[in-house]
């Protein structure tokens, strides 16, 4: 498609000359004697580049210029003058002037500028395009109020240096949010770094994190970047931090505290401008007691620190992120787009997820692979699920005892169950009246009720 440019020139002699070069180059010209009718026209229909004269009358080329970046920042704008001074050209190009050309017009001048300007907006859309897609891979999805909350913390600490601290089960996505936290950053544009530190062997994980010199041990036989050099001007993410030993937490602190590092078998200070978001499925305070994880250093970490609540806490979840992952994989393998059954759904909605978002994940792709229909039938679900469904359901205990659970879960659940039964009791049987009083949304309270296998008409 022919890319469109807008020429504003009160000279009816330029507007013509540039007419007949440019198109026959196959552009789209439209042209404005005065910016006051350039800027009507833009607000009509937005041109690919804008050839601006800085002499004219009603409002000259330098305050259409800032007006035009008003309506759009990005609009590629090439100014034109025949009384062009330096300070003029400097000015124009500060405020976001792409080139500045003095007349009398060169025209092949004039095709190289127009040529490179174009060139630098469609590589900056196919960035912006690449970036959108990476972004989406790594996008949160949720409409929990948990999630919500989550999502609304990433937004005021991404643009900031502050480190970050994601605690959170197996499964539940603290890559995502260090991601997420990352791509929203002033640092988008350069490295983000992964660093499973239970992945990695002890031996081998100072000279991963810092890198090596030649020589510094056996097998050393060329000088290695570290994952700290690799990640400078960006972000590192330690996964799992509390696996790693005391003595790289020391040289972890070193970095948090002065940034700056040696090589291992090196002498030599690197230093570096690294931003730290570290997670893990311990708790890190149980660890600093039994001596495995210095205070020190968790402090450090610990300056802005995120919780990612599981599945079971979110299930409202659970419809967006099946139709996410369904889409995902039917595109994947070429698959028509499946449907999930209302059973199916209530059936996946009451499990309890213990390997959260990981397991849903894996269940969907197995599912869109698997399944011979279009739609999902709570059959097609693995057996253990509605087999856990029914024991949870079926077999709960009557909550007298605290002590007689094994496990918070338990003992939580049995008292909602208890709970929400003695209030549907005291209210007659009200659903809407129960919900308003104990301040549940009634849908959730349905849901809880399903869950829990009480019937109201029973």
């Amino acid at each position: 498609m022919s890319e469109k440019i807008l020429v504003v020139d009160d000279e009816e002699s330029i507007r013509a000359s540039l007419a007949g070069i440019l198109e026959d180059e196959n552009f789209i010209i439209s042209f404005a004697g005065d910016g006051v009718m350039a800027l009507e026209m833009v607000a009509k229909e937005m041109p690919d580049l804008v050839l601006l004269d800085i002499w004219m009358p009603r409002m000259d080329g330098i305050e259409t210029l800032q007006k035009l970046k008003g309506i759009n920042p990005e609009l590629v704008v090439i100014m034109m003058s025949g009384h062009g001074t330096i300070e003029t050209a400097v000015k124009s190009t500060k405020m976001g002037a792409y080139d500045f050309i003095e007349k009398p017009l060169s025209l092949e001048k004039l095709l190289v500028t127009v040529r490179n300007a174009l060139g630098m907006k469609r590589l900056r859309a196919e960035n912006d395009s690449l970036r959108e897609l990476a972004f989406g891979d790594y996008a949160i999805t949720g409409g929990s109020p948990a999630m919500m909350k989550l999502m609304e913390q990433i937004k005021l600490v991404a643009p900031t240096n502050a480190s970050v601290l994601i605690t959170g089960e197996n499964g539940t996505g603290k890559e995502l949010v260090a991601r997420s936290i990352h791509y929203q950053s002033l640092r988008q544009g350069k490295p983000f770094v992964e660093v499973n530190c239970a992945a990695i062997p002890e031996e081998l994980i100072e000279s991963e994190l810092f890198g090596h010199e030649k020589g510094a041990f056996t097998g050393a036989v060329a000088q290695k970047k570290g994952r700290f050099d690799l990640a400078d001007g960006g972000t590192i993410f330690l996964d799992e931090i509390g696996d790693m030993s005391l003595k790289t937490q020391a040289k972890v602190l070193r970095i948090l505290q002065e940034r700056k590092f040696e090589r291992v078998g090196g002498t030599k200070t690197i230093e570096v401008d690294v931003r730290v978001i570290a997670a893990t499925n311990k708790i890190l305070e149980d660890e600093i007691r039994a001596g495995n994880f210095r205070e020190d250093l968790f402090y450090r970490l610990n300056v802005v620190p995120f919780t990612v609540p599981p599945l079971r806490e979110r299930k409202e979840d659970i419809p967006l992120l099946t139709e996410q992952f369904l889409q995902k994989y039917c595109h994947t393998e070429g698959r028509e787009i499946k449907t999930v059954a209302p059973e199916t759904m209530e059936l996946m909605k009451n499990y309890d997820w213990p390997g959260n978002v990981r397991e849903l994940k894996n269940i969907i792709e197995r599912l869109v692979i698997m399944t011979p229909g279009l739609s999902i039938r709570a059959a097609d679900l693995p057996s253990y699920m509605s087999e856990a469904v029914d024991n949870r359901v079926g077999s709960a205990p009557k909550f007298e005892n605290v002590l007689d659970f094994n496990t918070l879960r338990e003992a939580r659940e049995e008292f909602e169950k208890e709970f929400i039964l003695q209030k549907l009791e005291e209210n007659n049987w009200n659903v809407s009246k129960t919900a308003e009083i104990i301040e549940l949304e009634r849908s959730n309270l349905y849901r809880k009720m399903k869950s829990y296998g009480i019937d109201p008409k029973k």
